[in-house]
């Protein structure tokens, strides 16, 4: 007998029907002699909805009659499940985030979670019941709901994988596993069976929509069994996986190809170029919770540099304040933006051991005429910044230039 987690996105629980197929999906785990705990996701779009509501009246993204809102499309889900597996005869208890208990920091629409109380779960599973946690919401020191961010579900179904010990956590969805391209760009992309921890990282702040990044960040800090699945398919799926230490291995060059048309740029230009000037800008930007991602300095001229950062667009406008009243302080020329641009990247683990990797990426976007506007690079991943009318196709070049569809992916072997 084994504890398994399951979670089901928006798509999974879209409709009654589409709940009923999940439920199924977890009697089979019970028939298996398991333990199954379950978190759930609104159902397709409900979050949206909600938003717009908020909105409507005034509600901001960031605020607690936003979370207090928009939580409430997980407790329908949860529900839900909850009487479809009655109506088979199984024993469920649906659990809100305050009855769990996920606690987490004061941060309003992005939320972080900082413990789950496992009494309620495991007091549960020893009754015989299967354990239906709504996703995505928590509660802070003060007792108010809160959210985790968009697919934030992910994140609450790796922390509660984490605090009780699973055995495994399969992230159910509508696509069968992690593929080396979205397959909606790319027709040829195909499915990996095993994809190692920092690539799924890099991959889900890249652009993947597969995990939100943070649940893989838990998954490997707190070494938790992760597969993404199929609901509506029958598949083995992909495993997110610890890089091993067999030798023979014969790793990809590059395993995947990512592309983000969620980026906005801002550039301060004229800014004085001293010692502290970066630090100002980015603590202010921090401050109000806005990730950060590429950052360009350009050489210093007579004194003064431009400085140019991008951020998701969700973001801009509230970075552009800052930037803007950070300008004015500084004296600098001005304060510019661009959210026609995209990301595109390429990752592997490979790439470690392989050279030329950044120079057939360039040489293949130059052959298409499409400019380059900002580079950033790591071990296992670069990074380019180009306008947003050329993201397909560069997704399509680069996944035919490093020969993912191919069907001998040497990955698939590995296991």
């Amino acid at each position: 007998m084994a504890l398994i987690i399951q979670k089901f996105g928006g798509t999974s629980m879209g409709s009654i029907e589409k709940i009923r197929r999940v439920a199924a999906k977890v009697i089979k785990e019970k028939l298996n002699r398991n333990d199954v705990v379950v978190v759930v996701s609104a159902m397709g779009g409900e979050t949206s909805k909600l938003l717009d509501l908020a909105s409507k009246m005034g509600g901001c993204r960031n605020d607690m009659e936003t979370d207090l809102i928009i939580s409430s499309g997980e407790q329908v889900s949860s529900g839900l499940l909850s009487l479809a597996l009655k109506s088979e005869g199984y024993d469920a208890i649906p659990l809100l985030g305050h009855q769990v208990k996920i606690t987490t920091d004061e941060f309003y629409g992005k939320a972080r979670i900082s413990s789950i109380d496992v009494k309620n779960i495991y007091r549960m599973i020893k009754q015989g019941k299967i354990v239906i946690i709504a996703g995505f919401q928590g509660i802070n020191s003060g007792g108010f709901i809160t959210t985790l961010g968009r697919g934030g579900s992910d994140t609450t179904a790796v922390a509660a994988a984490a605090a009780i010990n699973a055995d495994r956590c399969d992230i159910y969805t509508d696509v069968d596993g992690v593929y080396t391209a979205d397959p909606s760009i790319v027709s040829d992309a195909k499915r990996l069976d095993v994809v190692y921890f920092d690539e799924m990282i890099e991959m889900s702040s890249l652009g993947a929509k597969v995990l939100q990044i943070r649940s893989v960040e838990f998954a490997m800090k707190y070494k938790v069994n992760l597969f993404v699945k199929s609901t509506f398919l029958e598949s083995k799926g992909t495993q997110i996986k610890f890089l091993g230490d067999e030798e023979d291995m014969e790793e990809l060059q590059v395993s995947s190809v990512a592309c983000d048309k969620d980026e906005a740029k801002i550039s301060i230009r004229g800014i004085p170029d001293k010692p502290g000037i970066a630090a100002k800008i980015f603590s202010k930007i921090s401050d109000i919770n806005i990730v950060v991602d590429m950052i360009i300095q350009n050489i210093s001229v007579e004194g003064h540099t431009d400085l140019t950062f991008t951020v998701s667009k969700k973001d801009l406008q509230k970075a552009i304040e800052i930037a803007s009243d950070i300008a004015r302080d500084l004296n600098a020329k001005d304060v510019i933006s661009d959210d026609k641009i995209a990301k595109i990247s390429v990752i592997g683990v490979g790439m470690r051991n392989h050279h030329g990797t950044a120079s057939m990426m360039f040489e293949s976007l130059a052959k298409e005429s499409i400019n380059i506007m900002m580079i950033s690079t790591s071990e296992i991943k670069i990074s380019c910044v180009i306008e947003a009318k050329y993201a397909e196709l560069a997704t399509r070049v680069l996944h035919d230039v490093f020969n993912l569809g191919e069907t001998d992916n040497k990955r698939d072997e590995c296991k």
